[in-house]
């Protein structure tokens, strides 16, 4: 009876310290400044989202969202007492930030005992770098460059005019349109993407690429999962689809002209459906296999020109 008495005791005290844990209090501090067209917004912050939308206005407005971890509104006060927040303007440029004051030791539990998520209206011509710590990074469609990186949360973007860099080393990474250079990377999610019109780098450590509209030379790798590209109308640069482990898949124009280049270490290349002409008379084209150091490969000359296309899993 004693030992059950002791269990018990034990679950309870768990009980509590899990609802103190979890106990949670919402605040909200807002700001709202006048730009000039080609406003540059860069935010920051520790395990919290970022939302930047984008409107017809002149003006930014920033609401920081504060989750603080604690039991009473007194005992809120005395944590937010050590973060440090900023929502200021210099110039042209827009920054908001949010940090918490670090302590020696161990921290169990939530750390920090606050975050902010960060939701940012801003002009559409606006540029953006936005970086986050743990949480999700989400942009709306912008003429500008954006730059976003999140240690552990998903990257979704809509529409965006300049050029791309955004990573995140555990979550997926999504874009509707990319206009200019692209760059996405991942440590272990998926990749996937609309439209892209400019030169573009992805590559995921775990993940699968899927790309359903490519118009420039590209670079898609994957250690472990699968690449899926369609091509639009001609291949304009040098193209290189790649996986360690899963299956590569390349959709082109029938008109396309491009030099085909397949291997792999371990799969299949499949290159049905691909036509190549030779004195004007169309032919499937016939895949070639080689033994040498178990590659298995194919190449040829799709229409007589075009750029290369490399495929290899």
């Amino acid at each position: 009876m004693k030992y059950l008495n002791r269990i018990l005791a034990s679950a309870c005290i768990a009980a509590a310290f899990t609802a103190s844990a979890s106990a949670k209090i919402d605040r909200e501090v807002e700001k709202t400044f006048d730009v000039k067209p080609g406003v540059h917004l860069k935010v920051n912050t520790m395990g919290g989202n970022i939302t930047v939308n984008s409107s017809g206005d002149t003006k930014v407005h920033i609401v920081a969202k504060e989750h603080i971890h604690a039991d009473s509104e007194a005992e809120a006060d005395d944590v937010v007492k050590k973060l440090e927040l900023t929502m200021e303007q210099s110039g042209n440029d827009i920054v908001a930030s949010a940090s918490y004051e670090h302590s020696v030791g161990l921290h169990w539990g939530n750390w920090p005992p606050v975050q902010v998520d960060f939701t940012v209206t801003v002009p559409s011509d606006a540029s953006a770098d936005l970086k986050t710590s743990g949480g999700d990074v989400v942009v709306d469609d912008l003429d500008g460059a954006v730059t976003a990186h999140t240690s552990g949360g998903d990257i979704k973007l809509g529409t965006i005019g300049g050029d791309i860099d955004a990573g995140t080393s555990g979550g997926n990474v999504g874009i509707v349109q990319g206009r200019g250079k692209v760059r996405l990377e991942t440590s272990g999610g998926n990749i996937s993407a609309k439209r892209l019109l400019g030169a573009s780098d992805l590559r995921t450590s775990g993940g699968d690429i899927k790309i359903d509209d490519v118009e420039n030379s590209i670079t898609a790798e994957t250690s472990g999962g699968d690449v899926k590209a369609n091509f639009a109308g001609d291949i304009k640069g040098d193209c290189k689809l790649s996986t360690s482990g899963g299956q590569v898949k390349a959709s082109v124009s029938k008109t396309a002209a491009f030099h085909l280049k397949a291997s792999t270490s371990g799969g299949a290349v499949d290159a049905a459906g691909l036509t190549r002409r030779l004195a004007s008379i169309p032919f499937v084209l016939a895949v070639q296999l080689s033994t040498e150091r178990r590659r298995r490969t194919t190449r040829s000359l799709v229409d007589g020109q075009g750029s290369p296309l490399a495929q290899r899993t």
